[in-house]
């Protein structure tokens, strides 16, 4: 894993969190906003070397692109840095939560918004899919995560990447295969959301058990 780390959106909780792991764990990692300004300046308060600039600025600037935005900003904020990705990696971390009715699952009709923004970015865009189902108020925090953090992507090179990203983000990031898997991750986001206020849990995850042994590449 090396090269720049463009977290777009990156002011927002869960890209501010996923920007602060890197960053701490010594990866190079921008933050992006719609504003420049307020990019430097969530940037400038969360310490370990962030920078900000605008959301196309961050793209053009990095060698992986993370999108970290709500599900009805996607489709803007993926127009907006398409020109800037050609021949990068693209994560999609959007789950389509449509309020009120979070708790339900509602894929949109391209089956998942990782295929959505396969359809938005165009061929020449690798794009994978993760970090669905992570609290981003542990994760901001210093505190231990007992999550997986599953990855998915058609390219066999970018979700070993990814897997790289979650795990020096704290979390243990494992392979669910193509972009299409991506449904399920996202769909059990609505399922987590039920069962953290069925249950009273504070940031439901998941765990895959069994002893797992890394795929040949």
């Amino acid at each position: 894993m090396s090269g720049i780390i463009a977290v777009v959106g990156g002011t927002g909780k869960l890209g501010s969190a996923l920007a602060r792991r890197w960053a701490k764990a010594g990866l190079s990692v921008i933050i992006g906003s719609r504003h420049a300004e307020g990019a430097v300046q969530a940037a400038t308060k969360l310490g370990f070397g962030l920078t900000g600039m605008s959301n196309a600025d961050a793209a053009a600037a990095a060698d992986v692109v993370v999108v970290t935005v709500p599900f009805a900003a996607q489709e803007a904020t993926l127009v907006e840095i398409a020109p800037y990705v050609s021949n990068k990696i693209v994560v999609d971390t959007t789950v389509p939560l449509m309020p009120p009715k979070v708790m339900t699952v509602q894929l949109p009709p391209e089956g998942s918004a990782a295929q959505r923004a396969k359809r938005l970015l165009g061929e020449g865009v690798t794009i994978a899919s993760c970090f669905h189902s992570v609290a981003a108020h542990k994760l901001i925090t210093d505190m231990e995560i007992d999550c997986d953090a599953l990855v998915f992507s058609d390219s066999k090179v970018a979700r070993a990447e990814v897997v790289a990203l979650a795990n020096a983000a704290g979390l243990r990031g494992i392979q669910g295969g193509g972009l299409a898997n991506a449904a399920a991750a996202e769909a059990l986001t609505s399922v987590l959301i039920f069962i953290n206020k069925s249950y009273q849990v504070d940031g439901a995850g998941i765990r895959i058990s069994g002893t797992l042994i890394d795929p040949v590449s």
